[in-house]
């Protein structure tokens, strides 16, 4: 399960999470393994039975107020009680002031106690969305990404094989670039994978002969774009003559990245081959399976109907001679 340290809530910059550090030093090396955030409402009354372990717990004015309520030794042994669990850290909200026995349980603990202005509401809402950023599986292939007609295309093949060339003539063709030689890819959801180009080298592309251009600045900024949903992996293959390939298409074939399964065709490179038409192709033809039509499959039927039409008529010629 994929987990990050406390001590990355403090160091972001992006989502404006704006937490300051007021005590329990110690956890920061703690981990979060959830996008879900708690607030321990019920659990200060003693009914933890829902309290989930490494989770980020929201202390707002409800919290706070409910814990003042009680006399201080009570709030220790409730907050001792509470913090006996493996819980990741605790958020105050609305700039409030943490009464004196949360922060004593805290650093008792050696959980982090962290502040901020924003409301609960808006806290969570920022929070989950730079949890969801940092806790998402991710990985980098080698290949290039492709946008074309709207489709999701990973070219994947050994070095050399030519996908930056067809990857330029797509851009000529009018298609984008997503990535071209480093891609980095993100679960983003359930059964979703995101490809992006690495930030480096984001927008260039390498072409032996030519050396490295850029393609926004040659092509402009309609021929690139920053990420895109990956929907098809082809993988390229130097044509073998003794090799067999397929030539219906009728059986579905996946490659698993980051733990979910994308449609893959092995489509083998010689000289003569339009490899772009080919990609082109292959991207209206994944366009209509998404839209329900499997033509390969579909032929496979009517060739089945008419071999066993043929088979019936054949049948009755002979009873009736």
């Amino acid at each position: 399960m994929n987990s990050i340290r406390v001590s990355q809530l403090l160091e972001d910059r992006e989502y404006d999470l704006r937490l300051t550090l007021v005590a329990g030093e110690r956890g920061l090396q703690r981990r979060v393994n959830s996008s879900r955030i708690q607030k321990p409402g019920l659990a200060l009354t003693g009914f933890t039975e829902h309290l989930h372990p490494h989770r980020v717990q929201v202390f707002g004015n409800t919290e706070v107020s409910y814990l003042r309520t009680l006399p201080e030794e009570r709030q220790r042994e409730v907050l001792d009680s509470l913090f006996q669990e493996e819980l990741a850290c605790v958020v105050v909200t609305k700039d409030i002031e943490p009464p004196p026995a949360l922060l004593e349980a805290c650093e008792r603990a050696g959980l982090t106690l962290m502040r901020t202005p924003l409301l609960s509401s808006q806290f969570i809402q920022q929070v989950q969305a730079f949890l969801e950023e940092a806790l998402t599986e991710a990985s980098s292939l080698h290949g290039v990404l492709m946008d074309v007609f709207g489709v999701g295309i990973l070219l994947l093949g050994k070095s050399g094989i030519g996908k930056s060339e067809i990857a330029l003539d797509l851009v000529m063709r009018g298609h984008r670039l997503v990535a071209d030689d480093i891609v980095d890819v993100t679960r983003r959801r359930p059964g979703v994978v995101y490809g992006a180009g690495n930030p480096v080298i984001r927008h260039h592309m390498e072409i032996r002969g030519l050396g490295i251009i850029n393609i926004k600045d040659l092509f402009g900024v309609a021929s690139v774009r920053e990420r895109k949903k990956i929907e098809l992996v082809i993988e390229l293959h130097e044509w073998d003559p003794q090799q067999e390939y397929d030539r219906l298409g009728v059986e579905d074939r996946f490659m698993n990245i980051v733990g979910v399964d994308i449609p893959l065709s092995v489509v083998p490179v010689r000289p003569g081959r339009n490899m772009t038409t080919i990609i082109e192709v292959a991207a209206r033809n994944q366009l209509l399976k998404q839209q329900g039509h499997h033509s390969a499959r579909e032929f496979a039927e009517q060739l089945n109907r008419a071999i066993a039409q043929g088979a019936m008529r054949r049948s009755m010629g002979e009873e009736v001679e």
